[in-house]
């Protein structure tokens, strides 16, 4: 097509491509948004080290028989909850090296066939619950350097593949009681999950594999299940009383 020649150009096109391969490489061109002329035969898509900061919903629509997104190194913050839900036949997943504070619920449901997902140095406070449940077939996941304190109970448990995951530089909170799921899934699963020993509290060095119901004896609200701040502007008396009096 006369879209997928301007796309693919050998001299001056936007991405170099394949054809024989179905492969679109776009790495590395300072892209601040998608080419929209990408094939939807298109098997491997390559976007690493751009200047992409947000995706549309409809980015990867109609990209069937994607196997192979390479979304790392670029400036996303935020990702749409059915961004990447055409993508069924996709096995690799790269989001590391960007900026997500967060993931929508749901967002990788639709990828059933996904064996490689990275989610390492972004600045991810917490997961969803029940984010990785439908990746049977996950083989390797990336969580390290994010700011991760907790998981959510079971986060982990429908990994029934996993092989290898990165957990370390998070700031785990060891001093919560709900940082035991953790600990249990990686004493159940250590000796056939590469680098699953890496997790270190935030205070104090010590391995999440290490700690004792001791130290893990409070019981911590996330942030999400905090109480509603009264919407009034003045501060009720009981609540300066209580403060004070803490």
């Amino acid at each position: 097509s006369q879209a997928n020649e301007a796309l693919c150009k050998k001299d001056g096109g936007v991405c170099s491509c394949n054809n024989n391969k179905n492969s679109v490489d776009c790495s590395s061109k300072k892209l601040t948004a998608i080419p929209s002329n990408i094939p939807v035969d298109t098997d491997r898509l390559v976007l690493q080290g751009n200047k992409l900061s947000s995706l549309p919903d409809t980015a990867f629509h109609g990209m069937k028989e994607l196997t192979y997104l390479g979304l790392e190194g670029n400036r996303l913050q935020a990702l749409s909850a059915g961004v990447f839900d055409q993508l069924v036949e996709l096995d690799r997943l790269e989001l590391g090296r960007n900026q997500l504070e967060f993931l929508p619920s749901g967002i990788f449901d639709k990828l059933t066939k996904l064996t490689y997902l990275t989610l390492n140095s972004n600045k991810l406070h917490s997961l969803p619950e029940g984010v990785f449940d439908k990746l049977a077939e996950l083989k390797t996941l990336d969580l390290n350097n994010n700011q991760l304190r907790r998981v959510p109970e079971g986060a982990f448990d429908s990994l029934s593949s996993l092989s290898d995951i990165t957990l370390y530089d998070n700031p785990w909170d060891c001093s919560c009681r709900d940082i035991l799921y953790l600990r249990n899934w990686i004493r159940e699963k250590q000796g056939n999950v590469s680098n699953i020993e890496a997790a270190e509290c935030a205070v104090g060095n010590k391995a999440v594999l290490d700690i004792t119901e001791k130290d893990a004896a409070s019981d911590c609200v996330s942030p999400n299940t905090t109480t509603a701040i009264p919407t009034s502007t003045t501060t009720p008396a009981s609540v300066i009383y209580d403060d004070i009096h803490e």
